[in-house]
């Protein structure tokens, strides 16, 4: 006998399949699964982690040139590392740095340059230096020495960190606790733009700003560490647009940067040892902070600064607890 026919029992089929097919795509395809493991360790990099003699405190990475920078500190131990995306001890250098806080590599059609930020207290402190690739002074931002709030002569408060455009354009955040909270523009001929912030828990204010990035939508991200949160400026004007302090209750942010396709920002928690990752808005509202993946390092590492290879994708994180910078590639 013919078996019967039961449209019913067809529609259910049919649904069954879309609800299976709807969690294959969740499982496999979604690129905000919390559980999904983004980045993994490169345990052979560098080749000679003997050369970290000081604390990292910064890693900047040359993805023109596939060199990665990193400073550090201490008595009698080279302050710049220079090593390749390999791994490899190129060089050193150590003049005319004190206590390197922040580092960046800025990168040009026709040339290329290193910008350290220099808290310490003696004749090379408070100030932005700009070196050449292989170490020579060619620029000097604040007055050396001497701490201080002006604009005209400019002078910093132990500069945390530096962010370069390609055009030569300018952030700063100042300072890693002296006497002044803020973040400032400078033109390519080093005159300020704008500025913002003074030390309190307001809007557009800081307590210990302490890292600073550019996305791609023209918006400028603040590590504002004391308030536990990141703050959002517009890089045109610097009018605020937003904040994000809710993922933030068990520890400030260290640092922040960008992913090479901007999709997500990566945030360094020193006090939790802890990589989060954030999905970044692309334009309109900031809205609120989304952790979409978290790398948990060892106890007591400290992650203090991070830095993006805009190439690879892979981070470079410097630890200033277990002295060592590692690097993290995507998968």
């Amino acid at each position: 006998a013919a078996a019967s026919f039961d449209p019913t029992l067809m529609e259910f089929d049919y649904y069954i399949f879309i609800l299976y097919f709807q969690v294959l795509k969740a499982e496999y395809f979604s690129p905000w699964r919390g559980e999904q493991q983004i980045y993994k360790l490169d345990i052979g990099w560098p080749k000679t982690p003997e050369r970290f003699t000081g604390q990292t405190f910064c890693v900047a990475v040359d993805s023109l040139h596939r060199l990665v920078y990193v400073g550090q500190r201490g008595d009698n131990v080279p302050k710049v590392l220079v090593f390749s995306e390999e791994g490899y001890f190129l060089y050193a250098w150590n003049d005319t740095v004190e206590m390197p806080h922040g580092i960046f590599v800025w990168n040009t059609a026709t040339e290329s340059s290193v910008w350290i930020t220099d808290v310490g207290t003696g004749k090379y402190g408070h100030t932005v230096k700009q070196y050449s690739p292989l170490g020579k002074l060619m620029q000097v931002l604040g007055t050396p020495g001497n701490a201080g709030s002006s604009l005209i002569p400019l002078q910093f408060d132990q500069p945390a960190e530096i962010f370069v455009e390609e055009t030569g354009e300018i952030y700063v955040v100042d300072g890693d606790g002296g006497m002044n909270n803020r973040l400032l523009k400078l033109s390519d001929d080093y005159k300020e733009i704008w500025l913002t912030g003074t030390n309190g828990s307001g809007i557009g204010q800081f307590k210990i700003p302490h890292s600073v990035t550019v996305d791609a939508f023209g918006r400028v991200w603040v590590a504002d560490r004391g308030n536990k949160r990141i703050q959002v400026f517009d890089k045109v004007t610097g009018e605020w647009l937003g904040s994000w302090s809710g993922c933030f209750s068990e520890d400030g942010p260290y640092s922040v940067r960008f992913t090479a396709d901007y999709k997500y920002l990566i945030v360094a928690q020193l006090n939790i040892n802890r990589l989060a990752i954030f999905a970044a808005p692309p334009v309109g509202s900031i809205g609120d902070c989304v952790m979409v993946h978290s790398v948990q390092l060892a106890d007591e590492t400290k992650p203090h600064l991070v830095d993006v290879d805009m190439k690879s994708g892979a981070v470079y994180v410097a630890e200033i607890g277990a002295q060592q910078v590692q690097k993290y590639v995507p998968l």
